[in-house]
């Protein structure tokens, strides 16, 4: 690589070209049996899921936000109600609280892990509160033991936001298998990712999956038999044949950004750089590699004048955005999670990354931390 090659943030061009095959093949027998909304991929790929993650039922809906939002409808959370969550998250966990009418209660994070503090949680715990949302952010798994502890002690369900952990692991259970519910993301940035829009909700519960079935389908029980409002949040066809190809892959590709995440460690920690932890017991998706230093704003500069991808997410906590003024949060509610929208920088991680690119990124920042 030469010294002023850029490194994208993201690139999967070369997983494009190695499964457009096979992936073409399938669409063009989805279009000669005509099946193209909750066709034999869709029903084989929520099986698989079922299976890979260790779940009873996998049922696949159009995007994350709908399984996070179908999750809260059949548990039959709605006005009245309070939903416990992180303020460090994509704006969509938070939405769909309000979307079923209840309130988001948030509670700040573990500086280290980047997820919603346990310790944090029972105090905010009251009669109107139905369930508790976990993020596992950037791919690093919750403490779900911890959760669940909580959890069982009050009868509150657990809604896994798994969006950007497929594969994650916590005391040798995936992610989205220890919740009442999980909820998978599968935009194409993610650690299993489609190309397009795709979600999945995972559970063991027999009543919460035939209830999603009927929701994601305008709550039809039968053709033109409809026992309430749903919506129209189907995994379409050419996704799932998709998904299904990657899904083999997953481990592999989980271990390729594992070893990136360790080149990068090896670089940066020498440096005044704060490098993502890793859970004790359990292993982390790495969906973005995520730093923290107080020279942050530099870092970024300083990469993207080399053309090198980074992203700076959740700079402002949810629990105090223009939308949530109502609640009356204020930053002393959430130190941690205000101290990070300054500090964070996430950094390229893809599992075709190369040593070269890796090594082009760390030669940015060494010119700019010490």
């Amino acid at each position: 690589m030469t010294k002023h090659e850029g490194v994208p943030y993201l690139d999967l061009s070369k997983e494009f070209n190695s499964l457009k095959e096979e992936w073409f093949a399938m669409i063009c027998e989805d279009g000669a049996r005509g099946s193209w909304i909750l066709g034999p991929n869709v029903h084989a790929f929520e099986n698989e899921v079922a299976e890979f993650v260790g779940t009873r039922h996998a049922v696949g809906v159009a995007n994350g936000t709908d399984a996070l939002y179908l999750s809260l409808r059949a548990l039959g959370i709605g006005p009245g109600d309070e939903v416990i969550t992180t303020p460090y998250t994509f704006f969509s966990t938070s939405e769909v609280i309000d979307m079923v009418g209840a309130t988001p209660v948030f509670v700040d994070i573990e500086a280290d892990t980047f997820n919603i503090n346990p310790a944090l949680i029972e105090s905010a715990i009251n009669s109107r509160t139905r369930a508790i949302i976990p993020v596992h952010l950037f791919g690093n798994p919750v403490d779900m033991t911890a959760i669940n502890a909580i959890a069982d002690r009050h009868s509150l369900a657990v809604v896994e936001d798994a969006a950007q952990a497929f594969g994650a692991q916590h005391d040798a259970k995936r992610v989205g298998s220890m919740g009442t519910t999980g909820c998978f993301s599968f935009y194409p940035t993610k650690v299993l990712g489609c190309y397009g829009d795709g979600g999945l909700l995972t559970t063991n519960n027999d009543e919460i999956a035939e209830a999603v079935r009927k929701l994601r389908n305008h709550g039809a029980a039968a053709a033109f038999q409809h026992d309430e409002v749903g919506m129209n949040s189907r995994l379409d066809e050419v996704q799932a044949a998709l998904l299904r190809l990657k899904l083999k892959s997953l481990d592999k590709n989980i271990a390729s950004r594992q070893r990136i995440a360790g080149l990068y460690d090896d670089r940066l920690s020498k440096l005044e750089i704060t490098c993502p932890s890793r859970p004790a017991n359990g292993s982390h998706a790495f969906n973005l590699y995520t730093i923290r230093s107080s020279k942050r704003d530099a870092v970024r500069q300083a990469l993207m004048d080399n053309a090198i991808g980074n992203s700076t997410c959740y700079p402002l906590p949810l629990a105090l955005q223009e939308v949530y003024q109502h609640l009356d949060y204020t930053t002393d509610d959430f130190p941690v999670s205000v101290a990070l929208g300054s500090e964070v920088v996430s950094l390229p991680v893809f599992p075709d990354m190369t040593e070269d690119q890796v090594d082009r990124v760390c030669q940015v920042i060494e010119q700019v931390v010490v």
